[in-house]
């Protein structure tokens, strides 16, 4: 019988969380998490930091293949240094979001500040957001979704 079904990996896009946490060091913590809940390892698909972010966010992500990668994901996991409803829009962690939820793909994510409300959280249909600010607490974070995920 074929493995055909759900997928088992995640993707995580993930972003710097400031000059101490580079998005390379963001994606291993949270990867390391994952992993030591038993999932496999993850896609991980780096994003500029929203300083560094390009005006076209829909580009970018298409150069990096994000939404086949998406599609053959379990889930789509977005770290992202802050979430706030009046920078939101428009920035990289919105779009994924958005495509993960016209795509039917659960999305969460771990952010080190998040100001969203719940209603906002609901209309981008994200499942769960977490807070962390160091690689400790993003290794617990990773661990935390791969356990819900």
């Amino acid at each position: 019988m074929s493995d055909v079904g759900i997928p088992h990996r995640l993707l995580l896009a993930c972003e710097a969380f400031g000059p101490r946490l580079p998005a390379t060091a963001v994606a291993e913590a949270i990867s390391r998490g994952v992993q030591d809940a038993g999932m496999p390892e993850p896609d991980v698909c780096l994003l500029p930091s929203p300083q560094d972010e390009r005006s076209d966010v829909r580009e970018m992500l298409e150069e990096l293949g994000f939404d086949e990668r998406m599609r053959s994901a379990r889930a789509v996991v977005i770290g992202a240094a802050q979430l706030h409803e009046r920078t939101f829009d428009g920035s990289a962690a919105f779009e994924i979001a958005t495509r993960a939820r016209q795509g039917g793909v659960p999305a969460y994510a771990i952010a080190g500040e998040s100001t969203l409300e719940l209603f906002d959280a609901r209309i981008l249909d994200l499942q769960l957001i977490l807070r962390a600010r160091s690689r400790p607490a993003l290794v617990m974070a990773g661990l935390a979704l791969a356990q819900l995920a």
